[in-house]
This record gives structure tokens, sequence and C-alpha cells, in this order.
């Protein structure tokens, strides 16, 4: 007679937290929000691109630098609401994790930038992984969940619960514990 199948339950990830951040010492990065990844999944439409044109109006005001990165060739097909302006930072590459083979350590430190919002398409892939990548250099790193999504309600607790677990060790989602990574809400970042 053969057992049945384990299953298992993800944790709940913790409730999000207020952050004030630094605008001088802040970079807002948006991960594939262009048509063919972002613009074909409804969820985005509906919630993440609304949360991410909100707090991008937020973080131009105050003067946070701003970066885009994609996998995508020539950056091109940002969807309208969150094209690039002149002077913000562009990076392309084929990996999850943003900073790999590319300048963007370089670029974010010769700005004087220690702490990071990632937003985009998908918490589980980019989102997850340049999180990784920037508390391994250093960073302190803000993930607004309204503004970092996927496609499955699954793939969304795999995603948060890799940020907070993988690396950084902000289980308990300490506001801006140094050289990790927390889990926040676009209303709930404030710039001072």
């Amino acid at each position: 007679m053969s057992k049945p199948p384990l299953t298992l339950q993800m944790p709940a990830s913790p409730d999000p937290v207020p952050v004030a951040l630094n605008p001088a010492t802040t970079a807002l990065l948006l991960f594939d929000v262009v048509e063919h990844i972002a613009g074909r999944q409804p969820i985005c439409k509906a919630k993440m691109v609304p949360a991410i044109t909100s707090l991008l109006a937020r973080a131009r005001k105050a003067g946070v630098t701003i970066g885009y990165g994609t996998r995508t060739p020539n950056m091109a097909e940002w969807l309208p609401e969150v094209v690039p302006q002149p002077g913000d930072i562009k990076i392309e590459n084929q990996a999850q994790d943003r900073f790999y083979k590319t300048e963007l350590d370089e670029i974010l430190k010769a700005k004087g930038i220690t702490t990071l919002i990632l937003t985009g398409w998908k918490v589980s892939g980019s989102v997850t992984y340049t999180s990784v990548g920037a508390t391994l250099r250093g960073y302190t790193v803000v993930v607004p969940v309204d503004a970092s999504l996927d496609a499955t309600d699954y793939e969304i607790a795999i995603g948060q619960y890799q940020i907070l677990h993988q690396n950084s060790s902000n289980a308990a989602n300490e506001p801006l514990k140094n050289r990790a990574s927390t889990l926040s809400r676009t209303d709930l970042i404030t710039f001072k």
C-alpha cells in the first residue's frame, strides 16, 4: 500500500512594514515591466503597475535615483506608465540577478546608493535574485509586496519567503535591517 503524498504549507509571510528612506542614498529599480512580459499578465496591469506608477512618481519627486533592468534587448517596449526618463540607469542582461555581469554595482556605488527598492516582474525571479545579489554587495533592500508580483499565489509566497530567508536572514522582517531585505508596501514607503 502506498502512502499518500506529503503536502507542505508555506509559512505566511510577515506583514509588510513601514520604512522611511533617504532619497539621496536610495535607488528605485524596476524589472521587466515591459509589454511582452508584464503586459501579458492580468495581475500586472490590474495591481502591480498602478502600485509601481504611484511609487515611481513619489520617488522622482523626492529625487531618488531610478533604474530599469530587463532581459529585453535595447530596452524596448516599457509599459507607458513606467517609461524610462533621460538620466535613468538602464541595465540589460540575461540573468535574473541584475548585478550579474553588469555595471550596476559600480553605477550605484558611484552615486552613493546604499538602499534599493526592488519592484517588477517577478518576485520569484529577478526581484528575489537581485535582492540576494544586492545584499551580498552590502545594500539594504526594500521589496514592496504590491509592486513585485508573480503569476500565482504560490510563486509570490516562494519569492517573499526566499527574499527574507536567503542570504539576508531577516525572517522577522525587521525594517531596514542592514545588508538584508525587508518586505514593505508602496503606501508604507516614505522619503525623508
